[in-house]
């Protein structure tokens, strides 16, 4: 894995969407999944725990979930309408005994208008919104079920003055040793080294009952590093190979794995007071000046070239009016206009890291695009922070002190979820700390834009109004759109049954070794 350390496992993963991806899919279920078995079709939502969902046509702020029987946690406890109670108290209900501070941030931002859970029957929950929210089953992806008898056993051993100190005691042990309902079992843990998993054969779905016995996931941030460790054999798949080592991995015999996929590299710009970036035209120039084709070369190719959130094509494209492309002489027309020359350059300081979820290769990206926009009269400096400490301080926002004096973050994300791809950044809404608008972008236009877009139950409503904001988000840009990552990965020849979906997310479980 790209991440420093292994992504938590009591339930809600850290480490961006690799923790999704490793420690997340593989250990545990959520009500609804995406669709990872396809690689010549975009991703899709599909049911999970639950078999069918419908909002209340009078009250749409409340949600019916019909739940899979038969399903059983990893210790042998049925998974039922209590344990979706219980899951969606441990990250909004601060009165409940298991609530857990330290996994709201990585929860509650990814599916901001949840507010309850209450049981109708052992099978059936009703799930109740802030506000009419048409996303809420694509952002219930991202909720894992844990077992409420597993983690009750933890906190009747725990050691404790008080309830609270009890429950994180508890939490603390679930997580060493935790169960959900996914199709591996965790059988040993050593932090910042290793996760054993196994199969877990009485898996309640037979196409994804795993028919590799044993995974283990080592955190291994440098490209490098995880190069060598695939050519001598200590591992059979890496993530992110290094763009220089490409072609001597397929040469040894390797396969590399990428496909188009929804996910975008950005950096995401400050709206606070005094930022740089609060003229349109030198976020516009900005996006002329990025010498895209030079940076996918860099990568080995392992990139796309961005012209907005989504590609042309996709029904949330929207036409936008402004073109992004790679044209100098239109960059430093805007910012002479702006004021800025060679010998006046604009300053402006980026919070990246060094490694990371969706990261990429950061590092050398970065210093590419900083030399790109040099020669439109950019100073661009850097904070390089460490991975998980950076995406923490996104929802602290660009007024925060841990931004560090940045006025743009160089974080990726998926673009499969219309919240996830664009609602979280532009939104007032999603001010600090509620979610991801981290640099505080927002109009009344925007949130009308969002509100059309939330309040359409309708597929197709909701694509054209989704389109309406896509080409806003182009025209007057919240970010610098440099890279859509197409998720490189390289395997031994001897890992069969590889699905790469155009997904950020694939399926350990449907494959197998030889």
């Amino acid at each position: 894995m790209t991440a420093a350390d292994i992504p938590r496992t009591l339930g809600q993963p850290d480490q961006g969407f690799e923790g999704n991806r490793f420690t997340g899919i593989p250990i545990y279920d959520a009500l609804t999944q995406w669709d990872l078995s396809k690689s010549d079709a975009p991703s899709v939502l599909l049911p999970g725990l639950a078999t069918s969902w419908a909002v209340d046509q009078k009250d749409k702020t409340k949600w019916t979930f019909n739940l899979r029987g038969g399903v059983k946690f990893h210790d042998g406890s049925p998974f039922n309408a209590d344990a979706v109670v219980w899951n969606v108290q441990k990250v909004l209900d601060k009165e409940a005994v298991h609530f857990d501070a330290s996994q709201v941030g990585v929860t509650a931002s990814r599916m901001p208008t949840l507010r309850s859970a209450r049981k109708v029957n052992d099978l059936t929950v009703e799930l109740t919104t802030s506000e009419p929210d048409a996303f809420l089953p694509l952002n219930l992806t991202n909720l894992f079920m844990a077992s409420p008898a597993h983690w009750q056993k933890k906190f009747d051993a725990a050691q404790g003055a008080t309830p609270a100190d009890k429950s994180k005691a508890a939490w603390t042990a679930f997580a060493a040793d935790p169960a959900g309902s996914g199709p591996f079992k965790v059988t040993r843990f050593v932090a910042r080294e290793r996760l054993e998993l196994a199969a877990n054969k009485g898996y309640w779905d037979p196409k994804r009952t795993p028919k590799i016995d044993k995974v283990v996931l080592m955190p291994m941030p440098e490209a490098n590093a995880r190069t060598a460790a695939l050519l001598g054999g200590q591992v059979d798949w890496i993530e992110a190979p290094a763009p220089d080592a490409m072609a001597q991995i397929t040469q040894r015999g390797f396969k590399i794995y990428s496909n188009a996929q929804p996910h975008v590299w950005p950096w995401q710009l400050s709206f606070a007071e005094g930022s740089p970036w609060l003229d349109k035209r030198v976020r516009q120039a900005a996006n002329l000046c990025v010498d895209r084709a030079g940076l996918k070369q860099l990568l080995g190719g392992m990139m796309a070239e961005p012209k907005g959130v989504v590609p042309p094509g996709h029904p949330w494209w929207g036409n936008p009016k402004f073109d992004i492309k790679y044209d100098v002489k239109g960059a430093q027309a805007l910012m002479t206009q702006a004021g800025h020359s060679a010998a006046k350059p604009l300053k402006v300081k980026v919070q990246i890291s060094a490694s990371g979820s969706g990261q990429m290769q950061p590092l050398p990206m970065n210093e590419f695009v900083q030399q790109s926009l040099k020669q439109c009269y950019f100073d661009v400096e850097f904070d390089v922070i460490e991975w998980n400490t950076l995406f923490t301080n996104w929802r602290k926002g660009a007024k925060d002190p841990s931004a560090n004096g940045a006025n743009a973050v160089n974080i990726s994300f998926a673009a499969m979820d219309p919240f996830f791809a664009m609602v979280r950044f532009v939104s007032t809404k999603a001010f600090p700390p509620v979610s991801n608008n981290w640099g505080y972008y927002g109009s009344p236009e925007v949130d009308k834009l969002v509100a059309d877009a939330r309040n359409s139950f309708d597929d197709k409503a909701r694509d054209a109004a989704l389109a309406k904001l896509h080409a806003h988000m182009v025209e007057d840009p919240p970010f610098i759109y440099i890279a859509h990552d197409v998720g490189p990965r390289a395997m031994s020849a001897k890992v069969k049954n590889v699905v790469q979906p155009r997904s950020w997310f694939i399926d350990i479980a449907t494959m197998t070794i030889d």
